[in-house]
């Protein structure tokens, strides 16, 4: 059966999980010029952006990376910019993309994954055709569209699995020693997202990263507070005064929240208000750490904030 390197063509099997709103060119092209895999957001991206993006990480590496898409939203205009630009590989989350999508993307040169939190979902994605699957446990900071713990669901999930098709495990990795673990429990590469949040060419905004730093996994915590544009799907954040008051009030529906309408972040391209799904970044003002601080339970092994190639080659148990 071929590796998860030999079939995405990587030396690591440390994935970069789309962290949106967060990474950027320099980020995936640095985790992936270290031989891990980065992955772009794409889904809130206009598609000329898109393909910018992706020219932008070839200028850096010619190395593999791949591009992500939310199946919640309307995505087809970046599915094709990413399959103009021949992007390596296209995953999507929350959703099945369907066979024809899939077809589309082998057609394009892309293999596909498919991000799923639960054992069921397993046998629509392999008759669908995909490539690779990504079993995002509830420990996962973002959002989130598994109730299920990591450990449960990979066991499930590679049980489930056939045809090869290798199984990345995603959701409170932050360490070597937690990459070794879901390695040890059968998963084929780690996928990290909030540790990689923390690093020197993340897009998130400095008081950001230190926050997470600081955190331990007790202050993260899984919600509905921060719902922007994607209400009624869970997410996972550090507590914050924001989550606090909302809390202390009933948890209130849109239009009768605690400083609803407050702008927390001022950026040159519009204002984030309170309760916005947009985490802060690099050159923003204002209330920093009363926006959305998406962060996973692996805050816990969160020390320091590193250069994304050097943490890449850290998290390498493989060798």
């Amino acid at each position: 059966m071929p590796s998860f390197t030999e079939v995405l063509g990587v030396e690591r099997a440390i994935v970069q999980a789309p962290i949106g709103g967060c990474a950027g060119p320099a980020l995936i092209a640095e985790v992936s010029a270290a031989g891990g895999l980065g992955i772009l957001p794409c889904t809130w991206s206009e598609p000329e952006a898109v393909l910018e993006d992706v020219r932008a990480i070839r200028a850096r590496t010619g190395l593999p990376f791949g591009g992500n898409l939310v199946l919640a939203f309307d995505i087809e205009a970046q599915l094709d910019a990413l399959l103009t630009a021949r992007a390596p590989l296209v995953t999507f989350s929350w959703g099945r993309p369907g066979r024809r999508r899939v077809e589309r993307c082998h057609e394009a040169g892309a293999r596909v994954g498919l991000q799923v939190g639960s054992a069921e979902a397993v046998a629509g994605a392999l008759e669908d055709g995909i490539d690779l699957l990504i079993a995002q446990g509830v420990e996962a900071g973002g959002h989130v569209q598994s109730t299920t713990p990591l450990e449960a669901l990979l066991h499930a999930v590679l049980e489930r699995s056939t045809g090869g098709v290798p199984v990345v495990a995603a959701g409170g990795l932050s360490t070597a020693a937690d990459v070794r673990r879901a390695r040890d429990l059968g998963a084929h590469a780690a996928m990290l997202g909030t540790r990689f949040v923390a690093t020197v060419e993340s897009e998130a905004h400095q008081s950001y990263k230190e926050a997470l730093v600081s955190a331990g996994a007790a202050d993260s915590r899984t919600t509905l507070c921060f719902d922007g544009d994607w209400p009624f799907a869970a997410h996972r954040v550090l507590r914050n005064a924001t989550l606090d008051a909302w809390e202390a009030t009933g948890c209130p529906q849109p239009g009768t929240r605690p400083g609803e309408g407050a702008v927390v972040l001022r950026r040159a391209d519009g204002d984030v208000e309170r309760y916005s799904s947009d985490p802060p970044r690099d050159g923003d003002r204002g209330s920093i750490l009363e926006a959305c601080l998406y962060a996973g339970t692996s805050v816990r092994g969160i020390d320091d904030i590193a250069r994304a190639g050097e943490l890449v080659r850290r998290l390498d148990v493989s060798r």
